[in-house]
């Protein structure tokens, strides 16, 4: 079989739907996941994807594996996230990006002061991974960052402010504004943004909630602006 996708999803829409079927199967641990093959199948994605999304379950600690035996689901999550209905459908990056600069500040307080150890841990193992992406490879920085920024949320130990964050998250990554998002990103820009995250760790690690509030804020009003000059280069463009 061949594993070119069978449509656009991306890595980060095959987490989501890996996530999901996670929490239908938490009830039958000694049951094995589909097989990589089926996941293709039952979500038309390329294997690619869905390993890469595998990648991030296991380093959560969602799921483990066993050669020659399967994909099993691992301890259930500290804190599930609330299953929002009815949000709105249509918004726009711009909106995208004041709501989490309202959000996720608060979540990185939260975070710094709640935080388990094994938290932290995953917080920094993701972190690593997010520095050891290859340049130019979006499907990976996308997944990966999205993942390193749930797990702070994930740490801030609310159900509530988890799944406004999931909601926030999925309205981020439309696959329509991807081509904005990249434009967003230039060497520089991700060197910067990997220092805001160093500093965000180091806060959080220490259980400094203000500084870590602060680095959270920053990092996300960084992002606007890259995003902003984005949306305007790409309106001159299209002139």
């Amino acid at each position: 079989m061949a594993d070119t996708p069978k449509n656009t999803i991306n890595s980060s829409s095959a987490l989501d739907k890996l996530r999901q079927l996670i929490q239908l199967q938490e009830s039958r641990p000694d049951h094995p996941l589909p097989t990589e093959r089926e996941l293709c199948e039952q979500y038309g994605v390329g294997r690619r994807e869905i390993r890469r999304a595998l990648d991030v379950l296991e380093e959560e600690g969602r799921i483990w594996r066993k050669q020659g035996k399967g994909t099993f689901v691992g301890p259930a999550a500290p804190v599930q996230p609330l299953v929002l209905q009815d949000l709105p459908q249509q918004s726009n990056l711009l909106e995208v990006m004041e709501a989490r600069i309202q959000l996720e500040p608060g979540l990185a307080r939260l975070a710094a002061l709640r935080a388990s150890n094994e938290q932290i841990a995953l917080i920094k193992r993701l972190l690593e991974r997010m520095q050891g992406i290859t340049p130019g490879d979006d499907d990976q920085h996308e997944l990966w960052d999205s993942a390193f920024h749930r797990a702070i949320a994930e740490a801030a130990g609310n159900r509530l402010m988890l799944g406004l964050f999931d909601a926030i998250d999925a309205i981020r990554r439309e696959p329509s504004w991807q081509h904005l998002r990249i434009l967003a990103r230039t060497p520089a820009r991700l060197d910067n943004y990997d220092h805001h995250h160093q500093r965000l760790v180091r806060h959080i690690s220490a259980r400094q909630s203000l500084e870590a509030a602060a680095a959270m804020r920053e990092h996300l009003l960084t992002l606007q602006q890259a995003l902003i000059e984005a949306i305007r280069y790409g309106e001159e463009a299209s002139q």
